[in-house]
């Protein structure tokens, strides 16, 4: 220990804080307040004549007020009015001030006639706002004179007009923040309300100029460079209509996250965030009961074929955190599995996971999966998606959609699957590409197995064999078809927002290349959901299940393709036609002007979601079907040409455009 040599550090002597030395000059400063405002109350009391004051009355001023000005410091210190930041003061700090102020007021009137003997009325309740007014107002006077410095010096600095949309709770705590920051770079100019009475007033000098009718207008008029949307609660639809108008003008459009950041105080001009294409579109997100899908899936083994991609990666997401007992990510596509693999483990490191490579086409390979895991449910989401890409190769459409699908369910049948529930997409409505027909064929399948399985028929299944498929021929699956009891659904939907291929991806690409932005044509139309509302509803359709049944999303109003390309233009700050051309490319093979739900034979059930519809199938002969998709699946492993008639055949309603 003698070894070790220590050393005495001395402590850094603290710099004086400058706030220190302002609380000690306002210390300073309130004994003189208080002894000028009790000499004017009683100054005023003898009608401002020195001489007329009488003797005791001067006497017991004298005697009192400076052991009374030591006994208001004291109070102040305890209220904390020497430590607070001044130029932020607000109301909470005026309502501190004011009690602090009330209680010296009421010792004063209490101890000057106890200790010295008694004084005009007049004296104590003038004398009280008189120091009310001196001491509150140095403070106030202080903040105002700070935030005109700011102001004016802001004024010389390159500024951003600012329209702010709302005149609520949210709106004043953006409004304030704003005149609060130290560093002005953006200045409310006007505010937009649709509530007329607040029109023609103003919130801290900021006139309410009117409602939304007014924004085109008022945005011209004080030339306003950015809009802030603070509207936290407003629904989806007041939001995009509003946001709408707002995307007419060349302003950055800029918006709250939510009610959850306004309800935590987060309520920031730096928590605004970029309008987004979403926003614009107008609906609600759908609300599923997540503890009817934890009640669902928790402790059940779980397969996802294709759950590598856009739908499959956020399916193993939820279902991820709904504790199952074990997951199963399918997917042919090895880089895809591989991140979400990666990602999965990380966020629920107790999980148990299985990634596997593999093809639903392959029965072997999907009877190995689904003796070896015997999940419980499966999602199948595992497809070919792209219809340009499939009128080019419609017998791989085919093999991979309807085969892949066929292979996979009777997988799921032979090995106990409790439900199967199939990704299918609006695109299977009265088809017109071989893409959107195959998934048909997939709705069809599905519908078929289930059927047979009531029926008590689940033997007369056929199995569709390739020439790698011999060694399952040779197996007797009688047994394990006497008592099935697997529920099969499909569940439909439109384009997924920022999916894998989709069209917004394919916007931002564009622009970012400085245009042009390529659009099929100018009155096509398509139906949109958010990849979790996607989800959602295929988790739901799981829970909701009885068999047989095709679940469809209501989706709001369709969106023109035109319109949401001029909104991402103009999101991305330039202006459509004039920085970023629109050109018009005309449709692609197998595409259409107008995407439906549902068939006009069908009809809709309501469910306990109320935006969760179940579409009454169109009846078929579910023996023909079956036999002729045997030969169809001949045909397209043999790469016939004729495949489109055979399809035109099976599926009534494809008409190849």
């Amino acid at each position: 220990m003698s070894d070790i040599k220590t050393e005495k550090h001395e402590r850094p002597r603290k710099k004086l804080e400058r706030w220190k030395v302002i609380s000690f000059i306002l210390v300073i400063y309130d004994i003189l307040a208080i002894h000028i405002s009790y000499f004017m109350a009683l100054w005023a009391r003898h009608d401002f004549i020195y001489s007329s004051i009488r003797d005791d009355f001067l006497y017991r001023f004298y005697a009192f007020v400076p052991i009374y000005s030591l006994i208001c410091v004291v109070i102040f210190w305890l209220f904390n009015m020497y430590k607070m930041v001044w130029r932020f003061v607000s109301y909470n700090e005026l309502i501190r001030c004011i009690e602090a102020c009330a209680v010296t007021t009421l010792g004063h009137a209490i101890l000057i006639n106890i200790t010295v003997g008694r004084m005009p009325i007049s004296y104590i309740f003038w004398g009280a706002i008189i120091q009310f007014i001196l001491v509150i107002g140095v403070r106030f006077f202080y903040r105002f004179w700070l935030y005109e410095l700011s102001r004016r010096s802001g004024a010389k600095m390159s500024q951003s007009n600012v329209m702010l949309i709302g005149a609520g709770s949210a709106g004043q705590m953006i409004l304030h923040d704003i005149i609060n920051a130290e560093k002005v770079t953006d200045r409310v100019v006007c505010i937009i309300d649709d509530n007329p009475n607040k029109w023609d007033r103003t919130i801290d000098g900021i006139p309410i100029v009117g409602g939304r009718e007014d924004i085109l207008y008022n945005v011209k008029k004080y030339d306003v460079d950015k809009i802030f949307f603070a509207i936290p609660s407003a629904r989806a639809e007041v939001r995009r209509d509003i946001l709408n108008i707002c995307s007419e003008t060349d302003c950055e459009l800029k918006q709250l996250p939510g009610m959850y950041q306004f309800v935590l105080g987060q309520v920031t001009a730096s928590a605004m965030k970029d309008v987004s294409v979403e926003d614009l579109l107008g609906r609600d997100p759908i609300k599923a009961d997540m503890q009817e899908v934890f009640d669902f899936i928790n402790g059940k083994t779980v397969l996802v074929t294709g759950g590598g991609g856009s739908i499959g990666s956020e399916l193993c997401r939820q279902i991820a955190a709904h504790t199952p007992k074990k997951l199963i990510i399918f997917d042919i596509y090895e880089n895809n599995a591989y991140d979400i693999q990666l990602e999965l483990k990380e966020k629920y490191p107790t999980l148990d996971l299985e990634t596997l490579i593999g093809s639903v086409r392959d029965s072997r390979r999907m009877f190995k999966i689904f003796s070896d895991f015997r999940p419980d449910i499966v999602y199948h989401a595992a497809a070919h998606k792209h219809v340009p890409l499939m009128e080019d190769s419609p017998n791989e459409s085919i093999k991979n959609n309807a085969i892949g699908t066929y292979k996979t369910a009777y997988a799921a049948m032979v090995h106990g699957c409790k439900r199967f529930v199939l990704i299918s997409t609006d695109k299977a409505v009265n088809p017109t590409n071989i893409m959107g027909a195959s998934k048909r064929l997939c709705e069809m399948i599905i519908q078929s197995f289930d059927a047979k399985i009531k029926a008590g028929k689940a033997d007369e299944i056929p199995q569709l064999f390739t020439h790698t498929d011999d060694d399952i021929e040779k197996r007797d699956l009688s047994r394990e078809l006497k008592n099935v009891k697997t529920e099969f659904v499909a569940v439909r939907f439109g384009n997924v927002l920022g999916s894998n291929g989709s069209v917004i991806p394919l916007f931002k690409k564009q622009i970012e290349k400085g245009g042009p932005v390529t659009v099929t044509h100018p009155d096509i139309i398509r139906y949109f959901m958010t990849i979790p509302e996607a989800v959602s509803l295929v988790m739901l359709a799981g829970t909701y299940a009885k068999g047989g049944e095709i679940f469809v999303l209501d989706m709001g109003s369709p969106v023109k393709i035109a319109t949401l390309a001029r909104n991402l233009i103009k999101l991305s700050g330039f202006k459509p036609d004039v920085d970023i051309k629109i050109e018009y490319t005309g449709l692609r093979p197998g595409e259409k002007l107008y995407e439906e739900k549902l068939m006009a034979e069908e009809g809709l059930k309501k469910t306990e979601n109320e935006l969760i519809h179940i579409g009454c199938p169109i009846a078929f002969d579910n023996d023909e079907f079956l036999k002729k998709l045997d030969a169809l699946m001949q045909a397209a492993y043999n790469n016939r040409d004729d495949i489109r008639e055979m399809v035109e055949d099976m599926v009534s309603t494809y008409h190849p455009a």
